[in-house]
């Protein structure tokens, strides 16, 4: 399950439980409208409450990310403390075109990511 909230130029997740194609789907549909507007967009997803992923997930992610939109997004900020998901964000820097960031802590990275 995701929650997400929007305001001037931050879209911000966060993903409670297992992190299933039908959220990457709503997702993706409210950054695609966020993207509509004039400015630059910065993501903030808080795995904090990420238990697992489907793999058509992160099959998703790949695409959206690095083929379709990786010049769309200036900053995205990743707040977790799972080793693998901190290797997956840095690993993400090869394919995306955004400043990307690990927090432990959420406060920090919402003021980082609103820029």
């Amino acid at each position: 399950m995701i929650t997400i909230e929007q305001t001037d130029n931050l879209v911000n997740v966060a993903v409670i439980g297992e992190f299933t194609l039908a959220d990457f789907k709503t997702f993706e549909e409210q950054s695609l409208y966020k993207l509509q507007s004039p400015g630059p967009l910065n993501l903030l997803f808080d795995l904090r409450g990420m238990i697992d992923y489907t793999v058509d997930v992160a099959w998703e992610e790949i695409k959206f990310f690095s083929r379709e939109h990786n010049h769309d997004f200036t900053r995205i900020a990743v707040v977790t403390e799972d080793q693998w998901l901190t290797w997956q964000a840095w690993l993400s820097r090869l394919f995306i075109d955004a400043e990307i960031c690990v927090f432990t802590d959420y406060d920090e990275a919402q003021e980082w990511a609103q820029g």
